[in-house]
């Protein structure tokens, strides 16, 4: 079978045989002692949870994340969600699906965002951060992991190439702003921009389609992660100012803003402070324009409360629009040519 139903589009009541990813699977008990399935699934829309009660055992061995399986159930509505009422789960042919009905992606254009990247990059006047960056971006394999990386594992930019189109945005806001405020250095901060979050290549593994933390990134964290990778690749850079990697250092360590959200420093330069406004300010627009394309309706609605935001939000609806957006095109600059990595 042919994947026809996607998860945005269920309604309570909706009776299904379709085909789903295995997002994550977790065995508990009820209070009589009896085993079940907390399932979840997902599809490139969204995702959906709910339980199975029978055959758990047999079930538990299918539904190993990052599986493709054919599910039987109910939709049903529990605590003002949908949620999908479990009838029965059978292994899926790889030949009748391809994965990209499965796997969320940046609706980017991915040679667009490449040209942007190259333009930024071509963009930074420091000859050391300039090649620090090349070596990083077009040359390494973080560059080749950073081209097709999520953001997060939920909340924003939580899907494939979101890592790239988030640190593109970033960036970008950054050499607006890095003009409007005396004293900023623009090289430090559209630097910072893009490497902020490059410790998330190791953090984070979406091999399979499904995002998790790897070892690593538990134990350590991406802020940590960045820091030394950066290091390392500073260090490939014969007389590298060591001036210069320090602060690249704290723009990475420091760009969560406060240490109760995992900043081991605080931003402590106009350029750091700026920096983790321009990360929090992107993450969360982000979370709007993800909420507002369910939106189905031509007339504003209001979200679900948002724990992250800690509000609700009212939502216009946004349409799935071509990415337009290609600054190397119209500069009179023109980006340097580096092999394509797409």
């Amino acid at each position: 079978m042919q994947k026809k139903i996607f998860i945005e589009s269920l309604a309570e009541g909706d009776q299904l045989e379709e085909l789903f990813m295995v997002k994550s699977m977790r065995r508990g008990e009820t209070r009589a002692g009896k085993p079940y399935l907390s399932l979840t699934f997902s599809d490139r829309s969204g995702e959906i949870g709910g339980p199975a009660w029978d055959h758990v055992d047999t079930l538990e061995k299918l539904c190993v994340p990052g599986t493709v399986v054919k599910v039987r159930g109910l939709v049903q509505n529990y605590r003002d969600r949908l949620q999908l009422k479990v009838d029965a789960v059978d292994a899926a042919d790889s030949s009748e699906y391809t994965i990209d009905a499965f796997v969320a992606a940046s609706q980017r254009d991915s040679g667009s965002m490449q040209s942007e990247l190259e333009f930024l990059i071509s963009s930074v006047g420091d000859p050391f951060i300039g090649k620090l960056l090349e070596r990083i971006f077009l040359v390494s394999d973080a560059g080749e992991y950073f081209h097709t990386a999520p953001a997060a594992k939920g909340i924003h930019h939580a899907y494939l190439g979101g890592l790239l189109e988030h640190s593109l945005s970033m960036a970008t806001v950054a050499s607006m702003l890095a003009g409007h405020y005396p004293g900023i250095d623009r090289d430090l901060l559209v630097a910072g921009a893009l490497l902020h979050d490059i410790g998330k290549i190791e953090e984070l593994n979406s091999d399979v389609g499904v995002i998790d933390y790897t070892d690593v990134g538990r134990l350590k964290g991406h802020l940590v992660i960045g820091c030394e990778l950066v290091g390392r690749m500073a260090r490939e850079i014969r007389d590298f100012p060591l001036d210069r990697l320090t602060h690249l250092q704290h723009l990475v360590l420091s760009h969560h803003g406060r240490q109760e959200f995992g900043s081991p420093v605080v931003p402590m330069t106009a350029e750091a402070l700026l920096l983790s406004f321009i990360d929090d300010m992107d993450s969360k627009m982000n979370l709007v324009e993800q909420l507002s394309r369910k939106v189905k309706s031509e007339s504003v609605q209001w979200s679900d409360y948002q724990r992250s935001l800690e509000r609700y939000i009212l939502l216009k609806p946004l349409l799935a629009q071509g990415d337009s957006s290609d600054p190397a095109a119209s500069a009179d600059t023109p980006a340097k040519k580096q092999r394509s990595l797409f």
